[in-house]
């Protein structure tokens, strides 16, 4: 048994006989969601004022990482971290598919009296959906993209996990604007064409079927549900009453941006980068920015709707909800669009707030360097659950209760064989290697560049100043370069432990 069931289970009877029962459970997962994405914790212009009363009510993390990815849809790895409280190493692959022996967040709370409900984008494999969740409302994701929001594919809710392509369906706008829904035809085109004329956001739709579960639950039991939304991801399409509040020419460019970055990081010429033209001219960056800060905004006042329908169904009172963005974006950060590195802003660094009546210090920010796979242990403590063996994660409740600083004094990142960070004290080191690989397009190639960076991140949280040529910090980089090979061999990061993999970082690194 585990050496924290005696606290847990005390903690479970403090929740049942304050609250009469064990608390629900709303984790709300965003897509391309950078930390500074929410006002409250970047103070950026965007808007997010839903948001916002969740870090008022709740306890922020403004040290919140993804590990990284093997993947350049880095979602993908993400949501299996979060789902199964695995750091990146020990997924099966890259994260699409997992195996039984990984216990998911929804079969846990499942397998614990929860009523489980999923809503919304799923990017793991069919059975593992399935298994994680007793019921569901909207599903997204399952092979079948439009890239657009207004003219999302859709699936019901299959609890054999078929999810068959046939079945897919688009929901549109007939002509009395009533909402109908019809099945995908040959001349629905790849967008972005579509608009808030032709059928409701993603966003919405989300945000609708949420709040009718809420509305309707009448079970005794609590309920664990899995909100994922596909915004703020590209395209960045939002009504036109979001997009005018915010003329791009008004829009103020973070410190970090750039017209192009400045060299070959491995994996510059993906579809993310390919969003907008090289260089990333201001006007181009500020328009990016803007539509960014449009959904954005659109999707806070979605998240505002399902907060509302909790607090009007009398559930909030004994509800946590947990806010978290998948990954950072970079939109004209460093010349970058996408999130395919591992800057913080740029690709790792997330917002994450567990917010509600239940989080012990309100109004409250942690400086602890946490994960998105730290998500799941904590939640089980706060629900008096057993956390499975298969999770590795760091419970953050004591740090949330004030009992403890930190769970760990460094983070370490990796995106696919070209780039490596670890992050310790106010430092952060990044070491790019030119690699060999394989493009879908141009066959064998070798790209990327031999590169360090050294960022006082605690004083230059957007990384512009570059120390790594300061000569007072070459013992400071020497022992960041052992620290972070120490790293990589307790996570077992070389090629051989990512199924699938053919390069290894520390294979060119080490030969330099």
């Amino acid at each position: 048994m585990s050496k924290l069931m005696p606290l847990l289970y005390l903690l479970f009877l403090a929740t049942v006989s304050l609250y009469g029962q064990r608390p629900n459970v709303v984790m709300i997962y965003t897509d391309d969601h950078r930390y500074s994405g929410i006002q409250a914790l970047g103070g950026m212009q965007v808007k997010t004022p839903h948001m916002d009363a969740l870090a008022k009510e709740g306890a922020s993390f403004s040290n919140a990482y993804i590990m990284g990815s093997f993947s350049g849809a880095t979602c993908i790895p993400s949501r299996a971290m979060l789902l199964t409280g695995r750091n990146l190493f020990e997924l099966k692959g890259k994260g699409h598919i997992i195996p039984k022996e990984h216990a998911t967040m929804g079969e846990t709370f499942g397998r614990a009296g929860y009523h489980t409900e999923v809503i919304g984008k799923w990017h793991q494999d069919n059975a593992s959906l399935a298994r994680s969740f007793d019921d569901g409302k909207t599903i997204m994701g399952r092979g079948v993209y439009l890239v657009d929001h207004f003219r999302m594919p859709l699936w019901d809710w299959d609890e054999d996990g078929r999810f068959a392509h046939e079945d897919a369906y688009l929901l549109t706008y007939g002509k009395t604007n009533t909402l109908e829904r019809r099945p995908l035809s040959e001349r629905d085109q790849r967008g972005p064409v579509g608009t808030h004329t032709d059928g409701p956001h993603t966003s919405e739709i989300f945000a609708g079927e949420a709040v009718s579960f809420i509305e309707q639950y009448q079970k005794e039991t609590p309920f664990f549900m899995y909100l994922a939304f596909h915004a703020p991801h590209d395209p960045r399409q939002a009504p036109p009453a979001y997009l005018a509040m915010y003329p791009s020419d008004e829009i103020v460019l973070p410190p970090s941006y750039q017209p192009q970055h400045p060299f070959d990081n491995g994996h510059m010429f993906l579809r993310d980068e390919q969003l907008a033209p090289w260089p990333r001219s201001p006007e181009i960056a500020r328009e990016e920015l803007a539509g960014y800060y449009a959904i954005i905004t659109h999707l806070d006042d979605q998240i505002g709707k399902v907060v509302a329908a909790l607090k009007a169904a009398g559930a909030y009172e004994n509800t946590i909800i947990v806010l978290a963005g998948d990954s950072g974006l970079a939109v004209g950060n460093h010349g970058l669009m996408g999130k395919q590195n591992i800057y913080d802003e740029d690709g790792v660094h997330i917002p994450l707030i567990f917010s509600g009546n239940l989080i012990p210090e309100k109004d409250s920010n942690h400086e602890a360097f946490v994960y998105n796979f730290d998500i799941f242990p904590t939640l089980c403590a706060m629900a008096g659950i057993p956390v499975p063996e298969s999770v590795s994660g760091k419970n953050l409740l004591p740090v949330m209760e004030g009992k403890q600083a930190g769970v760990r004094d460094h983070t370490y990142h990796a995106y696919r064989q070209f780039q490596r960070a670890c992050r310790s004290g106010d430092y952060k080191l990044i070491e790019y290697v030119r690699s060999p690989d394989k493009d879908w397009k141009r066959g064998d190639i070798v790209t990327g560049s031999r590169v360090t960076q050294l960022f006082n991140v605690a004083s230059d949280p957007w990384e512009v100043y570059d120390l790594s040529f300061l000569p007072e910090h070459s013992e400071r980089i020497d022992k960041m370069r052992q620290q972070m090979r120490s790293m990589a061999t307790e996570l077992g990061d070389y090629k051989e432990n990512i199924e699938g993999e053919k390069y290894d970082f520390w294979d060119v690194y080490e030969k330099r």
